[in-house]
């Protein structure tokens, strides 16, 4: 049967390494050490668990829920530095690292997402899109 590292089972549910490895320590998916001292969850156990994730499940021990999936590849965590809210449009940069990534979305999006300077967001860029979640 196949088997995943931490780091692989992570990719797969849309997860940090980090949050993988606090449920595995909570006893919420079974891990096992291979012969390099490894931990290594069974196919069979992520499938599982994947699922309980996708039925909205994810919350970690913080009851913070985890970003849910999307096909947007490439994502960069960081912080609003500006919103400029117009009628109906609203533009929001994000200073992710040394990138700044500026999006344009509708005005109700924003305020749906709280978004306004100094809130934790990532930008998900996919083609010539952006997409803002709020972890």
């Amino acid at each position: 049967m196949q088997s995943y590292t931490i780091g692989q089972a992570a990719r797969l549910l849309g997860v940090s390494p980090d949050t993988a490895r606090r449920w595995a320590d909570a006893g919420r998916v079974a891990t096992h050490r291979d012969e390099s001292g490894r931990r290594l969850i069974d196919g069979r156990d992520l499938a599982a668990f994947s699922i309980e994730i996708g039925q909205g499940g994810g919350a970690d021990e913080n009851g913070e829920a985890e970003a849910s999936y999307t096909s947007a590849r490439n994502a960069f965590p960081g912080i609003v530095t500006a919103v400029k809210l117009g009628d109906v449009a609203a533009q929001v940069e994000i200073q992710a690292g040394p990138h700044r990534l500026v999006s344009l979305l509708t005005r109700e999006a924003v305020e749906e997402l709280g978004l306004e300077v100094g809130v934790r967001a990532t930008a998900r860029v996919k083609s010539t899109s952006v997409h803002i979640d709020c972890p």
